[in-house]
């Protein structure tokens, strides 16, 4: 701490001794005079700071536990490269031999049978949990109601714990109004919110007229299919029985909107090309998206349906139905337009959940992993290895741990190396390969990879506090959807304006960003290595998210 506010001092007196020297209007010999204070400044820093800890502890304790903690990351970063090549060495394979879905697995249109007509199709229910989706209840409804298949065959449920009265009135005219339209559509709602999304969906199972069906599909109430979707998915449950479930991948209409959702697409794009298609072609087990997806209704009941134990409501169903030897299959040609979210306060709740969720359900269902009888032990170690602890735990505490904590602060140990292949080479390939699932973003990488390491300061954080199952480990918070709002006027500010800039506010990313930047500062003087570089941009990127300016 010591040393942190020492080097505080060092920043303040070197910015003053840098303001005197550039804008002092008085002779050469004073200008020689802050240039002197500056060099004076500088070299009592090095003094201050050699002299704040012995050579004795650092050299027998301080200099020892971070050696230890950059091998650790260092080893940590290979795991991770290489779980990025396994996984795009998958993906090169599907495309080189062309191993798609329709050639693994057995599928044929759907077609009317001359005597029995529509009874040759299975029923269908289609299902849209919603809380006061006002600006994309419309959309989704109807999408959902212009799926192209046989009216008798199909069944609408609109799952809505909306708490706005307008809201309700808005669902119920849009309902009826499909209902006119021959559609069987119904609205179903609880006087509650207990469990949230997975308490809504285990209510709607509950009705009777659901037990006629054979698959269910779920849409958020931000996600519109195309009308064919079903014609593509559902043969796949048809003709294949140990296929439970059937992922479509998701597409982004307002992925152009701001620099921060151009970068959320990045990074998606990148989890279903290489996560979704590398787990579904080699261990035909991936974890549900939650949405755009088709389930095979005996499955969700062998599997005992949808828990609330977690945020994770899909991917724990995900797991225990892979656990009772359930196929999945991901259809990578197969997309459903969704939304992004493009305020930062709810993509910051967003990615809470999902990281904090799945370490949760880690903790939960590791030992269930262990003991299952019914799958292969590479299956297992596939679960417990790859998937959860490598992918879910290790990725966000190592991105923030190394490239935001030991990086920095290894400006202070010029005596402890650390490899340029762990710094540049290896982070470069996988950035390359996170880039080639959207290269129309190629240019924008940097700022990726800045905002990256920002994001991941919060997914530590819930990770942590999944794990631990700390206060916020049941925390939902519905994000923010906006349809199609702003394309088409301002949407209206709330609250008083004055205190909009303290609400944008983030005191985390600010008390990290000027950390990372008085580390800058440090390596720029004292440092042999251009790390400052990077340094810099990392704070810049910190600090600006600290005072909100990111998204719309």
């Amino acid at each position: 701490m010591t040393t942190f506010l020492k080097s505080l001092i060092f920043l303040q007196d070197s910015c003053l001794a840098f303001l005197s020297l550039m804008f002092h209007r008085g002779s050469s010999e004073d200008a020689a005079e802050a240039l002197k204070k500056l060099e004076t400044s500088i070299n009592g820093a090095r003094i201050s700071f050699d002299t704040t800890w012995t050579r004795e502890f650092r050299s027998l304790f301080i200099v020892p536990l971070f050696k230890c903690l950059v091998a650790f990351c260092l080893i940590i970063s290979l795991l991770v490269f290489i779980e990025g090549i396994y996984m795009n060495l998958v993906v090169l394979y599907v495309k080189v031999f062309e191993r798609k879905p329709e050639k693994v697995y057995r599928w044929e249109p759907m077609q009317e049978d001359i005597e029995l007509g529509h009874e040759t199709y299975p029923m269908v229910l289609v299902q849209i949990p919603m809380y006061n989706e006002k600006e994309v209840l419309q959309l989704s409804i109807g999408a959902a109601c212009r799926l192209i298949w046989p009216l008798d065959r199909l069944i609408v449920q609109v799952l809505d714990d909306s708490t706005d009265q307008t809201i309700k009135e808005l669902v119920n005219t849009e309902c009826a109004k499909w209902e006119s339209k021959g559609v069987n559509i119904k609205c179903e709602r609880r006087d509650n919110r207990n469990g949230y999304k997975a308490g809504a969906l285990k209510e709607g199972m509950k009705h009777n007229y659901v037990k006629l069906c054979n698959y269910v599909v779920i849409f958020d109430a931000d996600f519109q299919p195309e009308p064919d979707y079903l014609q593509h998915s559902v043969p796949f449950l048809v003709h294949n029985p140990e296929v439970a479930l059937v992922q479509a991948r998701w597409r982004f209409m307002n992925a152009n909107k701001c620099l921060m959702t151009r970068m959320q697409e990045m990074s998606l794009n990148y989890h279903f090309m290489a996560e979704q298609e590398s787990g579904s072609t080699r261990h035909a087990f991936f974890s549900f998206n939650g949405t755009a997806g088709v389930w095979r209704m005996a499955a969700m009941e062998e599997a005992g349906g949808w828990h609330d134990r977690t945020t994770v409501e899909d991917m724990d169903l995900a797991v225990r139905a892979g656990l009772l030897g359930w196929k999945f299959v991901f259809l990578n040609d197969l997309t459903v337009k969704s939304e992004l979210p493009s305020k930062f306060k709810a993509f910051r709740f967003q990615q809470h959940r999902w990281s904090c969720g799945p370490a949760n359900l880690f903790r939960k269902m590791i030992m269930e992993i262990i003991r299952n009888k019914r799958v292969t032990i590479w299956k297992k170690l596939y679960l417990v290895y790859s998937f959860f602890f490598l992918r879910k735990i290790i990725v966000h505490c190592f991105t923030f741990i190394f490239y935001c904590v030991i990086l920095p602060t290894s400006v202070f140990f010029p005596e402890v190396n650390i490899p340029a292949w762990s710094t540049f080479y290896i982070p470069s390939m996988i950035t390359l390969c996170i880039v080639i699932a959207t290269p129309r973003s190629f240019y924008l990488v940097i700022f990726w990879i800045l905002f990256e390491n920002v994001m991941s300061m919060h997914r530590t954080k819930g990770t942590f506090i999944g794990i631990l199952e700390r206060q916020r480990v049941n925390e939902w918070v519905v994000t923010e959807k906006l349809g199609d709002a702003l394309k088409t006027k301002l949407l209206p500010r709330i609250g008083k304006p004055s205190n909009m800039f303290l609400e944008r506010v983030n005191s985390k990313e600010i008390m990290v960003g000027i950390y990372i930047l008085c580390c800058a500062c440090y390596g720029l003087f004292f440092g042999n290595t251009l790390l400052y570089l990077y340094l810099f941009m990392q704070a810049v990127a910190f600090l600006i998210s600290g005072v909100g300016f990111v998204g719309t």
